[in-house]
């Protein structure tokens, strides 16, 4: 149920073209290919989330319908969103992954994402350019401690990596129903049942799941309105945390940097190969 695709770092040493150095066979890259989700963790740690869309007179039968049929609920109502919020973070033991990102069914999306060791990156599209900012210490995690490469790098965003086919995860997790499918990924295990409660202020109902580990995770579904998935949740195994899904069917409004704060996503390339 807890994608295992969603941020691994893994994916983002093929994004950004870095050498053994950053991204070889350490533990930390090994261990970050676990689910990840994440905003900058400060960011993370301030956040508060929204509630949900206001509640219409629909209710979730928990009774008369089967596990199976309730998830099926959540992931219909995710893919009818035209846009959401998801935030949260995971812990492993390497450190926190926290993910805070808005995005929409046009492609549109702004954010930011943080690895534990490697920094953390903002992104923003609006559904034709993407542009990626890493902070400092992601610069100098991928770019190498050069101060001249980084004094060509820093407070810059990348763009133009669209039609790199190693920068694929990325992209598509500014796109909702990429980044939904990512979020409740079908596993082979099958939902049981868990118990009513209230998640962000939201009546809901959880249902938990074991993967082939025997690590659970639970789901928790909001029982009026439209049935939206409210929370996900890992507390058992090594990577632990939450994702709040939260601000459904909002605006999202983006806006493109600067020219003058852009750097082509060739020039950073190149720009690392010769440092």
């Amino acid at each position: 149920m807890l994608s295992k695709r969603l941020a691994s770092t893994a994916a983002i040493c093929l994004l950004l073209g870095a050498g053994t150095a950053a991204c070889g066979d350490n533990k930390a890259s090994d261990k970050a290919a676990a689910p990840a989700t994440g905003a900058a963790a400060a960011a993370a740690a301030a956040a508060t989330p929204t509630a949900a869309p206001t509640p219409t007179a629909a209710q979730l039968d928990t009774d008369k319908l089967s596990a199976q049929e309730i998830e099926k609920k959540a992931k219909d109502a995710l893919a009818s969103a035209t846009s959401l919020r998801i935030s949260g973070k995971m812990t492993s033991d390497d450190g926190v992954m926290t993910i805070d990102m808005v995005m929409d069914s046009k492609g549109q999306c702004r954010g930011t994402m943080a690895l534990p060791g490697m920094g953390s990156f903002e992104m923003i599209s609006d559904g034709t350019a993407y542009f990626m900012k890493p902070d400092t210490q992601f610069w100098k995690t991928f770019g190498g401690s050069n101060p001249a490469v980084l004094a060509k790098l820093e407070n810059r965003y990348l763009t133009g990596f669209q039609n790199d086919p190693k920068m694929k995860d990325m992209t598509d997790f500014c796109k909702l129903a990429d980044a939904s499918n990512q979020m409740l990924d079908d596993g082979s295990s099958t939902p049981s049942k868990g118990s009513a409660g209230t998640v962000n202020g939201i009546k809901t109902f959880s249902l938990k799941e074991k993967d082939d580990q025997g690590e659970e995770s639970t789901l928790h579904i909001a029982t009026e309105g439209k049935f939206y998935p409210v929370r996900l949740e890992k507390t058992t195994g090594k990577d632990q945390g939450q994702i709040n899904f939260t601000d459904f069917d909002k605006p999202v409004t983006v806006q493109a940097p600067p020219a003058s704060s852009v750097i082509d996503y060739t020039k950073f390339q190149d720009t690392v190969k010769s440092a």
